[in-house]
């Protein structure tokens, strides 16, 4: 099968590549979060290694996880996965860039926020939709608040709205840009091309230092409500169900 991502270096070896490669929807499913995990395995070592650049082909960064393999045969195996690939996101001592088109929801989200920044076009569409279906979106409860305060963040959430790049510009969420992948290579370019990949791996670990160690220890929390609590109750699975089989809930408010 054809892999989901595709993976190349550009400047030298000083520029990792990955772009999501399953257009249009360019889910987050289980084939794509070991695909990303493998990359980033394989290469975050690379002493010479300067920056990452996470994109997306196709109209759209990501319409989201994969609701199926939510379902509760499927969902402890799927959020696991999908928290380590966004804790070895948060860990990574290497800039990782996001850059944004198009719709870009739920898990893909998530998967971009966990980068170190994100650069978005005026008219994509951010949103944590999750809510609408009778679940919450984990990662997305503990990146959220960090990165755009409690307020904002607990808006998004409870509402499962969208908000335009601009909107997410405006809320510090990232850097607005007409062309996103231009910017963030134009940003590689002047600011960490030219400087010691050793010295950028300190600065990226002292910033990120107590950040990184307060969402291992929300994340770990929260995904035991999620599959222990959340995934018990009988509107979360109606939910799945009900979106899976294209039909309206019948919430039971338990």
């Amino acid at each position: 099968m054809t892999s989901p991502l595709k993976v190349w270096f550009e400047a030298e070896g000083r520029l990792l590549r990955l772009r999501l490669s399953r257009p249009k929807a360019n889910i987050v499913d289980a084939a794509m979060i070991g695909a990303l995990r493998d990359a980033l395995s394989e290469h975050l070592k690379n002493a010479s290694l300067g920056a990452i650049l996470l994109d997306a082909e196709g109209p759209h960064f990501s319409f989201g996880a994969s609701v199926e393999e939510h379902l509760p045969a499927q969902c402890a195996a799927m959020l696991k996965s999908i928290h380590a690939l966004v804790l070895q996101l948060v860990d990574s001592d290497v800039p990782v860039l996001v850059a944004v088109r198009g719709q870009c929801l739920g898990g893909g989200l998530e998967v971009a926020l966990a980068g170190h920044m994100m650069f978005v076009a005026p008219d994509a569409s951010l949103g944590q939709p999750e809510i609408k279906i009778g679940v919450f979106a984990p990662a997305a409860s503990c990146l959220l608040p960090e990165l755009i305060g409690p307020q904002r963040a607990i808006d998004l959430l409870l509402s499962g709205r969208s908000i335009s790049g601009a909107d997410a510009g405006v809320m510090g969420m990232a850097q607005v840009a007409a062309d996103p992948e231009a910017a963030a290579l134009a940003y590689f370019t002047e600011h960490l091309k030219t400087k010691s990949a050793s010295s950028l791996r300190f600065a990226v670990k002292a910033a990120r230092l107590d950040y990184a160690a307060r969402v291992h220890a929300k994340i770990e929390r929260v995904e035991r409500m999620y599959l222990e609590e959340l995934m018990k109750s009988h509107d979360a699975v109606e939910g799945l169900e009900a979106f899976v089989g294209k039909r309206a809930a019948q919430w039971q408010h338990r």
